[in-house]
């Protein structure tokens, strides 16, 4: 019999009790029938050829194969029949929880595995217990002015360039009047330079105007400073004043929250949003540290050197070797 509640409907068979099948809540597009285990099944490799099967869609068949054959209900399986192949289930919450999975385009392995993270940060912590920032700093300014810098360029190529200019131009109130030719000189190696150089001294003004000369503490305030996104907010927040307003999404937390399986997203912000989720709060500043050093030192985009990786038994490895 066919069960249908507006767009979404089931196949089941007589043999299996209705609150088994009236309580199911599955998504639109997947169909559940239930079949006995030691009945032959054959795998459809879409559910178009499932659908062609006609010892599948016959619910009467099934009816009388269960009651032949003596299975309880106990000993039947679910089938759930996606578009892409067919999977075998023994209940009906494994079977939902898989049909949610392969709705976003995943497979039945990611079901199952989960990711260790508890794992992933102890072998991070162990590798780097006292790891700092890598931009040289001495105040919240100078760690902002760095970080803005570092946009599309290295750290070390901003620490070469950061003691000129912090020598020169040590306060806000003295890089809101600085000529913007002569910031641009000064950080012309980083980079981008003019819009850096436009930027720093916006930035530096606004601090002078509405801050007092002081870099703020918040998010919210940081964010309306001219150059300043949640990257270089939550580094400053982070680093500077220890409040972990969130994760650091550089090009190597970037990349290396994808090879160790945490995320899937493809923007920065959504990878940030995930890994907040997935990271306990109180690492969140450490983490992002570790991790960077990490892809510098072992884990580089193309020859990762996984031999001698503190993380090499529990990372899946995405994207390495392709």
């Amino acid at each position: 019999m066919r069960l249908s509640f507006g767009k979404r409907s089931w196949l089941v068979s007589l043999a299996t009790p209705m609150s088994a099948a009236a309580t199911c809540s599955c998504p639109s597009r997947y169909e559940l029938w239930p079949e006995p285990v030691l009945t032959e099944l054959r795998w459809q490799t879409s559910a178009a050829a499932a659908l062609r099967n006609p010892r599948l869609q016959r619910s009467d068949e099934s009816q009388q194969r269960a009651s032949t054959t003596g299975i309880p209900a106990s000993g039947r399986r679910w089938i759930l029949l996606t578009r892409h192949r067919t999977l075998g289930y023994s209940d009906t919450a494994s079977a939902i929880s898989a049909g949610a999975v392969a709705q976003s385009g995943r497979t039945e392995t990611h079901v199952k595995k989960r990711v260790p993270v508890n794992q992933i940060l102890e072998g991070l912590q162990k590798e780097y217990p006292d790891v700092t920032c890598a931009l040289d700093h001495r105040d919240p300014l100078q760690l902002l002015v760095a970080t803005i810098l570092s946009a599309q360029c290295t750290d070390a190529r901003v620490n070469m360039v950061t003691p000129v200019l912090f020598a020169r131009y040590p306060t806000a109130t003295e890089l809101a009047g600085a000529q913007i030719v002569d910031l641009e000189k000064l950080i012309h190696s980083t980079g981008f330079f003019r819009n850096k150089a436009k930027n720093i001294k916006a930035a530096a003004q606004r601090l002078v105007t509405e801050f007092n000369g002081q870099v703020p503490k918040t998010m919210e305030a940081l964010l309306t400073l001219p150059g300043v996104a949640r990257k270089t907010a939550n580094v400053v927040l982070g680093t500077a004043y220890g409040v972990a307003s969130g994760v650091v999404v550089d090009t190597h937390v970037f990349r290396l929250s994808h090879r160790l399986g945490l995320t899937r997203a493809k923007t920065p912000e959504k990878v940030e949003q995930e890994l907040m989720k997935t990271i306990p709060q109180g690492e969140w500043v450490m983490f992002s540290h570790r991790l960077i050093h990490h892809g510098r030192k072992v884990c580089a985009a193309r020859n990762p050197q996984c031999d001698r990786c503190s993380l090499n038994e529990v990372c899946p490895k995405r994207g390495v070797g392709k």
